[in-house]
């Protein structure tokens, strides 16, 4: 089984998070939601408390195929600044596995040092912040294993690319029929 963590801070844009999260246990990947916080809650950027299954420094990074930041202000900036976070997705890109980012999140993986060189995208008023990265003006874009999402109007197709490259085109096409998604992705 393919295992995904979707890091959460407060401020994390909660549907970035959760249709992410929903898409990619339909597919029947084990997702683990993991708080940036000292606690497992957090505050979304909405004000909705929500419940992680752990707390980031307790899980063991190195298991996991993919892994996920949401937007959504100012969560991007306290993933951005957590060291963990950072550590975290620098030694997934280095292992070859699946990074992704939505919204104001690529930023995050701009911070990081891991857009040189690849094409991103991201909410418009922070493609500035891409350093180092070709800027696409598309919903999701993918370069080598790093994926971007423009925000939260892309975070379904973002999801099903999330699917279709950790279980395959099938299993994300069956996942698309399932939720009544009429477009490509």
């Amino acid at each position: 089984m393919k295992r995904a963590c979707v890091f959460m801070a407060n401020g994390t844009e909660e549907c970035e998070a959760l249709l992410t999260v929903d898409i990619l246990r339909r597919a029947g990947v084990e997702v683990v939601t993991a708080s940036v916080n000292q606690k497992p809650e957090i505050l979304s950027s909405h004000n909705v408390r929500m419940d992680t299954d752990a707390i980031a420094a307790d899980i063991q990074a190195d298991s996991f195929d993919l892994i996920v930041l949401p937007g959504g202000m100012p969560g991007t900036i306290n993933l951005k600044e957590n060291e963990f976070v950072k550590a975290v997705c620098q030694q997934a890109v280095a292992a070859g596995k699946l990074v992704a980012a939505i919204c104001a999140a690529p930023s995050a993986l701009a911070a990081f040092g891991l857009l040189q060189g690849k094409k991103a995208t991201a909410y418009p008023s922070f493609t500035d912040q891409l350093a180092g990265a070709t800027v696409v003006k598309e919903p999701v874009v993918e370069d080598g294993d790093i994926i971007t999402g423009w925000g939260l109007g892309a975070a379904i197709p973002f999801s099903l690319a999330l699917v279709r490259r950790l279980c395959g085109a099938d299993a994300a096409e069956a996942v698309r029929q399932a939720i009544g998604y009429p477009y490509g992705f």
